[in-house]
């Protein structure tokens, strides 16, 4: 029997043309301008982009430049896990629906994923803030 994580699905909505979103996220040097729960910094070091986080180094593998909205990407913790991040750009009217899919990982307790959830709404927004500032 395959065994399935808990997920949830975060989503703003940002008064801006799909295309300048998309752009700017896809931009890893904007992750610390937004993403500021999770990244306090980002280079890019042989070739790789290398963020530091609470929890130490990670590195981010972002997914090619696409016609479709997909930020996807991939967190390398320094443990050598990695976590799967489902993200997307989506038009919605005149604007743009940004969604993002958090999972709980099996060793993850509930109020841990509740914290991550609420982190990773608080960063929307602020996404959302400066880009409709902008």
């Amino acid at each position: 029997m395959m065994t399935m994580s808990i997920s949830r699905t975060i989503s703003v909505s940002i008064k801006r043309d799909p295309k300048v979103v998309y752009e700017f996220i896809l931009n890893l040097e904007n992750f610390p301008r937004w993403a500021r729960s999770t990244f306090q910094s980002i280079n890019q070091l042989n070739g790789k982009w290398v963020a530091e986080t609470a929890q130490g180094s990670v590195t981010i593998d972002l997914t090619e430049r696409n016609n479709f909205g997909i930020l996807d990407h991939f967190v390398k913790l320094s443990s050598g896990a990695v976590i799967f991040v489902p993200m997307r750009v989506i038009k919605n009217g005149e604007g743009s629906e940004v969604i993002f899919t958090l999972f709980q990982t099996a060793d993850m307790p509930d109020d841990k994923f509740a914290e991550d959830a609420k982190s990773v709404k608080k960063d929307l927004n602020i996404l959302k803030n400066l880009l409709e500032e902008e």
